[in-house]
């Protein structure tokens, strides 16, 4: 499988703070691989690393098989798409979509058959007369990947995209980047802090924690398989618990809400607690159980309510020994992190 970025003990500090600190990975060719990570974790400076917008402080950045660590943007085949889509107000749409073909000087009749090729690829034929200010949030999100797309780059930089579109919008884009990249077959490397995206639409997901990846695996191994007590409550949520407290040897282990049985009454044995209801959180398509189990704020999740608790009764809490994941020491705790 060919190599489309490889990072070798990459680190980029700004004086005392190491923004991004000794990371190593490679991406694959074609694969849509995603940079997950609360605020400052490091994930978009290591994409902007990727582009050329920063400086490496160590270690080598290849690309293709070519060094491109000190190449500028420009000498490097990746184009970058921006969370405030950067599209230039006084252009029309397909004047915005062809300019970097008239850049490099093609021709008014050649750029605007490919703009419109690449208008027509994301869903927006006939909207090449507007002005961006005449779209709507995802219109113009469409529009800034034609035109990051026109060069047909080998690489393709997101940083955070979908971020100022509302929740529904944002979904149904989720679903078009991901086809719009197997039907092109080229490489994104996608930046988010949202969890739900990047399990939804990514082939490889690296969990970025102060400038460190915590974790490199599928969405379902981050998820099914978390190694850190980080990961284990970033991607998804996790009750952590002791190895004492559930008859396990000493450490941590984290137990997903949906893993867990509740029911009313208090029935101690092996793989249980009891504890506190303290409230009830309807979903919709689940019931968000909160329980108080010796001072620890314990999350169930069920498909529904018709098991009759009332708040302030007493339940168990029951799984299957083969829900638990024993956990590793991370970068750092993240009790902060729900």
């Amino acid at each position: 499988m060919q190599t489309a970025v490889k990072l070798e003990h990459l680190s980029c500090h700004f004086g005392s703070v190491r923004a991004v600190d000794d990371v190593s990975l490679e991406i694959y060719a074609g694969e849509f691989f995603s940079m997950l990570g609360p605020s400052g974790s490091g994930k978009t400076t290591c994409l902007r690393l990727i582009g050329g917008f920063e400086a490496p402080s160590h270690g080598r950045i290849v690309l293709f098989g070519q060094d491109a660590s000190k190449l500028p943007p420009y000498a490097r085949d990746v184009n970058t798409v921006f969370q405030d889509y950067a599209l230039f107000p006084h252009m029309n749409v397909r004047d915005n979509v062809a300019y970097a073909l008239m850049v490099r000087g093609i021709g008014r009749a050649e750029r605007y058959r490919r703009a419109e090729e690449m208008l027509e690829l994301v869903k927006l034929a006939g909207f090449g007369d507007r002005r961006p200010s005449q779209l709507s949030g995802g219109q113009r999100q469409r529009v800034a990947l034609a035109r990051a797309l026109i060069n047909r780059p080998k690489l393709l930089l997101l940083d955070e995209p979908l971020g100022a579109l509302d929740l529904k919008l944002r979904e149904e884009m989720q679903i078009e980047l991901k086809a719009l990249q197997r039907q092109l077959g080229i490489t994104f490397v996608y930046v988010t802090h949202d969890q739900g995206e990047a399990l939804s639409m990514s082939d490889r997901v690296a969990v970025f924690n102060q400038g460190k990846i915590e974790q490199l695996d599928s969405p379902k191994g981050l998820y099914e398989y978390p190694k850190t007590e980080f990961v284990a409550r970033f991607v998804g949520s996790a009750n952590v618990l002791e190895g004492r407290q559930i008859g396990q040897k000493e450490g941590k282990y984290a137990l997903r809400p949906e893993r867990i049985c509740i029911r009313p009454g208090s029935e101690k044995g092996p793989n249980r607690l009891v504890g506190e209801l303290l409230d009830i959180h309807y979903l919709g398509a689940q019931v968000r159980y909160e329980v108080r189990v010796d001072g620890q704020r314990i999350t169930a999740i069920a498909s529904s309510d018709e098991i009759g608790l009332g708040i302030g009764s007493p339940v168990t809490l029951s799984w299957e020994l083969s829900a638990l994941r024993p956990l590793e020491e991370g970068v750092r705790s993240a009790e902060e992190v729900s």
